[in-house]
C-alpha cells in the first residue's frame, strides 16, 4: 500500500471523530428548527389575520352590492310606474286644445238666445264627457281665479291695476292649466293684478 492510500483512511476517521466531537451541525439544526417554529405560527396567525381581513371586506362588498341591486329594482320600479303614470301626457297635451275650443265656443253663445239653446247644451255636454274622460285619467284642471299668483302653475299673459283685488292676485284665465297625476302638463295662462300707482 502507498502512503497516500494508508492516508486516505486515516483522514476519513479524523473527520469522523471531529464529527462526533463537535455535534454543533446538530445542535444548529435543532436551533433553526426552534426558531422555524415561531417563525411559522407567526406566519400562520398572519395568514389567518389576513383571511379575516378579507372575509370582512367580501362581506362589505356584498352588503354594498346587495343595497346596489335593491336601489337599482326601486328606480327601475318607480321608472316603469312614472311610465305608466305620464304616459298619456304627449295625448292629454293633445286634447287640451278640444277642451279649450269646447270651452271658448260656450263663452261665445248668447245664453239668453233661445234659438242657440240646444248648440249651448250640446257643448255643455261633449264639455263634460271630456272632463269625465280626463279625470278617469288623473287629468285635473287648474282654474286660479282668485288665487294668489304662482310661477309654479301659472304664466302671467300681461299685468293690470285692478281696484279692489290685492296686487298678485289672478283677476282673468285666459286659458286654464292642467296637471296629470299631480305633474304640471301646462300652466293656466292668466292676468294678474299689481299694484296701483
Amino acid at each position: 500500500m502507498s502512503d497516500q492510500d494508508k492516508q486516505k483512511p486515516q483522514d476519513e476517521a479524523v473527520t469522523q471523530d471531529s464529527e462526533l466531537e463537535n455535534p454543533q451541525p446538530a445542535a444548529e439544526v435543532a436551533d433553526e428548527e426552534a426558531a422555524a417554529e415561531p417563525d411559522a405560527a407567526r406566519q400562520l396567525a398572519e395568514a389567518q389575520e389576513q383571511m379575516q381581513r378579507l372575509e370582512k371586506a367580501l362581506a362589505e362588498a356584498d352588503l354594498r352590492a346587495q343595497a346596489e341591486i335593491q336601489n337599482v329594482r326601486r328606480r327601475a320600479e318607480r321608472e316603469v310606474e312614472n311610465a305608466h303614470k305620464f304616459a298619456l301626457e304627449k295625448f292629454a297635451g293633445d286634447l287640451l286644445s278640444v277642451a279649450d275650443s269646447l270651452e271658448r265656443g260656450l263663452s261665445t253663445l248668447d245664453a239668453e238666445d233661445e234659438a242657440l239653446k240646444p248648440a249651448r247644451e250640446g257643448l255643455e255636454l261633449t264639455l263634460k264627457v271630456l272632463m269625465d274622460a280626463f279625470g278617469r285619467h288623473n287629468l285635473e284642471q287648474v282654474d286660479p281665479h282668485g288665487e294668489p299668483f304662482n310661477p309654479e302653475r301659472h304664466e302671467a299673459m300681461t299685468m293690470i291695476p285692478a281696484p279692489g283685488a290685492e296686487p298678485n292676485t289672478v283677476i282673468d284665465v285666459l286659458e286654464k292649466g292642467y296637471l296629470l297625476n299631480g305633474r304640471l302638463i301646462r300652466p293656466a295662462r292668466v292676468v294678474v293684478s299689481k299694484a296701483e300707482g
